[in-house]
């Protein structure tokens, strides 16, 4: 395809360390290329938020909104030669206002914060500031000419909030594609990568969940769940994201599960990769999602899923997890034990890889290129 458009993918502010959406907006800007598309990422620059130091940290949450919301602003106004605005990330679409004549889609992972700003429970509880942030985001979704929203609870959430006012943007679906290639491994390649952390038993099952400290990812149910079966096995538990809480940490003193339980920082693709394809299972019982990509990249491993029957985590698992009501830590721990019969846990190895051919980063680009071209983009 000759190379005729330009795309002006916008990105997340590096400092806020959002690695999800830094993942994301590099993989689109990665297959629209691949696809004969120009493209270019534009991401906020910290500019002041370098100045001011890490022990100043309400001082240094202001410097960075002197850099997203005014200098960011003033480099995309030089901008030329500009086909279509896509905004990665719908926490960004405050940017909307300084491209009027110009077709703008928007990423729109997921409503929680702006709900929780207006009072809903989705366990994103927001400052007076944030209420303000978040009805400024909110007022830049209905600028937008199109809402690609990641799943259909999301685009629910989409219409409900935005759907019903005058001149509403258009909402469509375009789930998430895996930023990396998971897949498969033989298991001398999976020891090999994991004979690296230390601390991890490989002569022993493992229990894994990804996930950030966030209270909907309800690491606390986890450490609940995983208790209730410790007395069946001599299985570990690791957590690959952020460190654990004091608090975590005491509740699995408490329950007498802490020498069991393993910490990894933010793991690169290929740990993470041997983590999913060494796991007994992915533990992911949140609470509330956008997506939930840790679901679809167990799958692509072939690592049996549990998780909250309840959408969009249900609605990404595809019938190919086990489910249960989120109050059901009893369910989860039977779960994790009913997996220990290979038969059973053959099963949802298959239907999980089976499912995870879904999640294309390829088809999910040439989806967005198509809703381009339907908003007048030259072919």
């Amino acid at each position: 395809m000759p190379l005729t458009a330009m795309v002006l993918l916008i990105g997340n502010f590096l400092p806020d360390q959002q690695q999800s959406m830094q993942r994301f907006s590099q993989m689109m800007l990665r297959e629209l290329r691949a696809l004969g598309i120009v493209a270019e990422l534009a991401c906020p620059e910290g500019y002041f938020v370098r100045i001011v130091p890490a022990q100043f940290g309400f001082l240094r949450k202001w410097a960075g909104y002197i850099d997203k919301l005014i200098t960011f602003p003033r480099r995309l106004r030089k901008l030329r030669s500009v086909e279509l605005i896509h905004i990665c990330d719908h926490s960004n679409a405050v940017y909307a206002k300084h491209f009027p004549n110009v077709p703008i889609v928007v990423t729109c992972h997921d409503l929680l914060a702006v709900r929780g700003a207006l009072g809903e429970e989705t366990d994103c509880p927001a400052s007076w500031t944030g209420k303000i942030l978040q009805r400024w985001i909110l007022a830049g979704l209905h600028r937008v000419t199109a809402v690609a929203c990641v799943s259909r609870a999301t685009e629910a959430d989409a219409v409900r909030l935005l759907g019903t006012k005058e001149k509403a943007p258009s909402i469509t679906v375009i789930e998430n594609g895996l930023n990396y290639d998971y897949r498969p491994l033989p298991e001398e390649e999976v020891r090999a990568r994991l004979a690296r952390l230390s601390q991890l038993r490989l002569d022993r099952p493992f229990v894994l969940h990804v996930g950030s400290h966030l209270r909907r990812k309800n690491r606390a149910g986890v450490v609940r769940i995983f208790a209730r079966t410790k007395d069946h096995w001599n299985a570990q538990l690791v957590f690959a994201g952020d460190r654990l809480s004091n608090n975590l940490w005491t509740q699995a003193r408490a329950r007498g599960i802490a020498d069991r339980i393993i910490e990894i920082g933010s793991a690169e693709s290929e740990l993470l990769e041997a983590l999913y394809n060494g796991a007994h299972a992915l533990l992911f019982p949140s609470r509330f999602e956008g997506f939930g990509w840790p679901i679809a990249e167990a799958q692509a491993c072939g690592c049996p899923v549990l998780c909250r029957g309840a959408a969009p985590m249900s609605e990404v698992a595809g019938g190919a997890a086990l489910l249960r009501d989120i109050a059901d830590e009893d369910g989860f721990a039977k779960d994790l034990l009913r997996l220990r019969d290979p038969a059973t846990r053959e099963k949802y190895r298959e239907r999980g890889l089976q499912n995870a051919r879904r999640f294309s980063a390829k088809k999910m680009a040439e989806e967005y290129l198509s809703l381009y071209r339907q908003l007048g983009m030259a072919a």
